[in-house]
């Protein structure tokens, strides 16, 4: 049989709830108790009821939230070259397939949200080439 990690997340909107993980009593059952409450957006860990966290207790949860931090993030990234195949694919089916109407449905909404798209990369572009360009300067003096 597979032992069981000491820990257990169940992940939430913006972190998880923490048990700690017992196996080790008389029914030999698996017995999961809250010991946190995690949020990943601001960091904060906080201790259910009237607990104290251990030190190898809170190693865990932020050894956790580092990697869950990291997973979120590389889902993130993985979405957006999704997206990336999908505006592909919808120009192929506006080109080839997509009849008067169908284009007709979809057009308005599909070009302001590429024009919202558009904006926002063109200005956080010119951001970092502004941020470039100080920084070579701030290198030269």
């Amino acid at each position: 049989m597979p032992t069981l990690p000491d820990y257990y997340f169940r992940v939430r909107e913006n972190g998880a709830f923490v048990f700690r993980v017992d196996t080790e009593n008389r029914q030999r059952r698996i017995d999961m108790d809250q010991i946190a409450v995690v949020n990943i957006r601001n960091g904060e860990i906080k201790p259910h009821g009237n607990r104290t966290l251990s030190d190898t207790d809170l190693a865990e949860i932020r050894a956790w939230m580092a990697e869950r931090t990291a997973l979120l993030a590389r889902r993130d990234l993985d979405d957006i070259h999704r997206t990336i195949d999908h505006m592909n694919l919808t120009a192929q089916w506006a080109q080839s397939r997509a009849s008067d109407d169908q284009l007709e449905d979809i057009t308005d909404a599909l070009l302001l949200a590429m024009h919202d798209l558009r904006s926002v990369l063109v200005r956080k572009k010119a951001d970092r080439l502004e941020k470039s360009e100080k920084a070579a300067r701030k290198d030269q003096a």
